[in-house]
């Protein structure tokens, strides 16, 4: 569960401006201030099924553009290049792996 949270909290970062404002309250009350459905219900005087359908429609549309758009995937993928990068500068290691792994982060963009 924990990690499906951080997944959708790091999906809302990367592509709520192609949320309309509703789903963006509804996805930040849930996800990021951690409200309950009754909660997110009561505050917009809704159902609790209309807000959770709404909660799981925006889900879907936020794994399709990260299906189409991969922001982060790539996100994922640069962040351990430079954590690896990280270690070998520390470790001491050759210049060729590092220019390998520049060369990767330069294909990632």
């Amino acid at each position: 569960m924990l990690e499906k949270t951080n997944r959708m909290n790091y999906l809302y970062d990367f592509y709520q401006a192609l949320l309309t404002p509703k789903q963006s309250s509804y996805m930040a009350l849930y996800y990021l201030d951690n409200y309950s459905l009754g909660e997110i219900a009561e505050e917009y005087d809704v159902s609790r099924q209309a807000v959770y359908d709404n909660i799981k429609r925006t889900e879907a549309m936020l794994e399709e553009y990260e299906d189409k758009l991969l922001l982060f995937e790539k996100f994922q993928k640069r962040s351990e290049l430079i954590s690896k990068m990280k270690d070998m500068l520390g470790e001491g290691s050759d210049n060729q792996a590092l220019s390998e792994m520049v060369a990767e982060l330069e294909k990632l963009d």
